[in-house]
């Protein structure tokens, strides 16, 4: 038996008025998700567990089956793992956005948690800049993929308040800075990343493009060093992970799953979804389960933009779940699912029990009639109770 796990992150919204009162899930034209829905098993499954931050930390972690109770110590550290930055025991890992600082009404606001989409490529010559006026051994920049990097506190402080940039769109940031011990080390170097980044030469590029410039860095989701059980030694399955984003690579990491590059991924809505379903169809022959994750739908919920959104939704069915469906065999089975919700009424991350549909190949079942939405009804399994049921019947 193969095992194809395939997540589409922040799939899931609320009703929309534009839409008559559906989703983007209920709308987008799927027909693969819809058909395993359809001939599954469906449920919904709690994510996120009460009292913690609805981010793709702590719901990657569940739908990995690691009950963030007992291993989250924090987003950056997965994120910092997944690029092989090496931790000491009183190191503090720190998610460190490229961003874009705007201003409303004399406030300073978050623009754009992305610094305009920024590419690779540019935000590593804003690393390189802040590694050669601010790094040292206390504080050091890690290079990412786009808008995410890390810096690492050598011997750092890590119990304050911080605020993800993405839940505070055109919002004022003079609420959500951050709070507590060693939170004035952190409004200095976002300060001081202001000053490097101003009139840069990529910047001026940017202007010139009617791109916006990356104007300061944001410090946020700060852990220490962490720690999972391998999947293997639960599970038995040799597992590899196809994602553009260095948190699920992280998460798929520290639980023993290769994660190799694939050319054309990059975490935003332009990612090549083709090239990821043929990594993941080559990947089966050597491993008994793959992961699958694309960060598009959030992307697009993040930015509001209802048309990428379904876009992306549909991209995943046409472009991953159909090529992957009609490549495998009989002996495998499928589990659809998203991480969150991220509403495009929000434009954030929203903590509620997501719809999954697991499907055997050649084995239908009668599942949900209303196909893949926020609509399946059933039980509320949380995320080791869910992966524990797909990989039942063994």
């Amino acid at each position: 038996m193969k095992y194809v796990v395939i997540i589409g992150d922040g799939m899931a919204d609320f009703p929309i008025e534009k839409l008559q009162g559906k989703t983007p899930l209920m709308v987008a034209k799927k027909p693969y998700m819809d058909m395993m829905a359809r001939e599954g098993i469906c449920g919904n499954v709690k994510t996120i567990p009460d009292g913690f931050p609805p981010g793709s930390d702590v719901a990657g972690m569940s739908l990995f089956g690691y009950d963030p109770a007992r291993y989250y110590t924090g987003r950056a550290p997965i994120e910092a793992y997944g690029m092989g930055i090496e931790m000491g025991e009183t190191d503090v890992a720190f998610r460190c956005n490229m961003v874009n600082i705007g201003s409303s009404g004399g406030e300073a606001i978050m623009e754009d948690y992305s610094g305009g989409q920024v590419s690779t490529e540019e935000a590593k010559i804003f690393i390189e800049l802040l590694n050669k006026n601010i790094g040292g051994k206390e504080f050091e920049f890690f290079p990412g993929v786009g808008y995410r990097h890390i810096m690492i506190w050598r011997d750092g402080k890590w119990e304050m308040t911080t605020t993800p940039p993405h839940d505070i769109t055109k919002k004022p940031i003079a609420g959500y800075l951050p709070n507590g011990d060693g939170a004035d080390r952190l409004i200095e170097l976002m300060e001081l990343s202001k000053g490097l980044f101003k009139d840069h030469h990529v910047n001026i590029k940017r202007k010139a493009s009617n791109k916006l410039p990356v104007n300061s860095v944001w410090l946020w989701g700060q852990g220490k060093k962490a720690s999972f059980p391998l999947f293997y030694d639960r599970f038995r399955l040799k597992g590899a992970t196809v994602a553009a984003v260095d948190l699920i690579k992280g998460i798929s990491s520290l639980a023993g799953f290769d994660r190799p590059f694939v050319k054309g991924a990059t975490g935003y809505i332009d990612t090549d979804y083709r090239a990821k379903a043929k990594k993941a169809i080559e990947l089966l022959d050597d491993y008994d389960i793959v992961y699958i994750h694309v960060e598009a739908p959030d992307e697009a919920s993040h930015s509001g933009n209802l048309e990428e959104k379904i876009g992306a939704i549909e991209n995943i069915d046409s472009k991953i779940v159909g090529p992957l469906y009609e490549a495998m065999s009989r002996d495998t089975r499928f589990m659809i699912v998203t991480d969150h919700a991220t509403p495009i009424s929000l434009k954030t991350h929203y903590a509620c029990p997501v719809p999954f549909a697991i499907y055997d190949k050649g084995r239908p079942r009668k599942g949900c009639a209303s196909g893949f939405s926020e609509a399946i009804e059933g039980d509320i399994l949380d995320g080791e109770g869910l992966v524990r049921l797909f990989l039942e019947d063994r």
